[in-house]
């Protein structure tokens, strides 16, 4: 089937880019800025942490360990982040660790899964994201990925879904598939979320999305403008949505 591209309005108040901050986070941040508050003050965020465990996926894997214990440290501030390990590798595998609320434990779990062979796996990620929040109100969900080989037209009614009960998806396409960057755009949009795209290979770039993404689960808008006071990337970030 071959994908319908749709390419979503950007916001017509936004400012223009500045030096050195990447367009594709700017416009991220933009997205994540008209979300308002993610999580009521005082209590725990819940963020679904999800990244494609296909081959190619190895180097990023590795990255995403290292990078996710910062995650946990954005959120502390606003009150903590309980954090759900999704994954999809092999034929038709897809997993999920239970709630986690501390790094090292979530270091452990990534530790003991390798990157296998096969194909993507985006609706059965949206799927249960729409199921944990049924059940206890999920904040955000972070997905990572490179690729996308499934109808477009059914994962953008689970985001249409996602949308409906207030669980934002954060896209992030490492590397440039014009097919896969279309797709991601559009469960973004849906589900009223944000997209962006970051090098292959660039640790800085992933651990700016994933601290953002954390940060807004655990206490929305607030907890990244705290973010940005206390660290350079976050504050040339947000600098695109003063």
């Amino acid at each position: 089937m071959t994908a319908h591209r749709n390419t979503p309005t950007k916001p017509g108040n936004a400012k223009p880019a500045q030096t050195n901050v990447r367009p594709e986070i700017a416009e991220f941040l933009d997205r994540v800025k008209a979300l308002g508050p993610a999580a009521t003050a005082g209590k725990r965020g819940r963020l679904i942490f999800a990244l494609d465990a296909t081959m190619s996926r190895q180097p990023t894997w590795d990255s995403a360990c290292q990078l996710q214990a910062d995650m946990f440290r954005e959120a502390a501030s606003t009150g903590g982040l309980d954090i759900q390990l999704l994954y999809f590798r092999g034929l038709g595998e897809c997993g999920a660790s239970k709630w986690v609320a501390d790094s090292n434990k979530l270091a452990e779990l990534m530790a003991r899964i390798d990157c296998r062979g096969g194909h993507t796996q985006i609706s059965k990620v949206l799927s249960h994201a729409l199921k944990e929040n049924e059940q206890q109100k999920v904040q955000a969900l972070a997905f990572v990925g490179d690729a996308m080989e499934e109808s477009v037209d059914a994962l953008c009614a689970q985001a249409g879904q996602l949308g409906l009960r207030g669980l934002p998806t954060f896209m992030f396409q490492e590397g440039g598939d014009a097919v896969t960057e279309a797709a991601y755009r559009e469960i973004a949009r849906l589900s009223r979320g944000a997209y962006a795209r970051f090098d292959a290979g660039s640790a800085q770039q992933l651990g700016e999305l994933l601290r953002a993404a954390a940060a807004y689960a655990a206490g929305g808008m607030k907890a990244l403008q705290n973010m940005s006071a206390r660290d350079r990337g976050a504050h040339k970030l947000l600098a695109q949505m003063k």
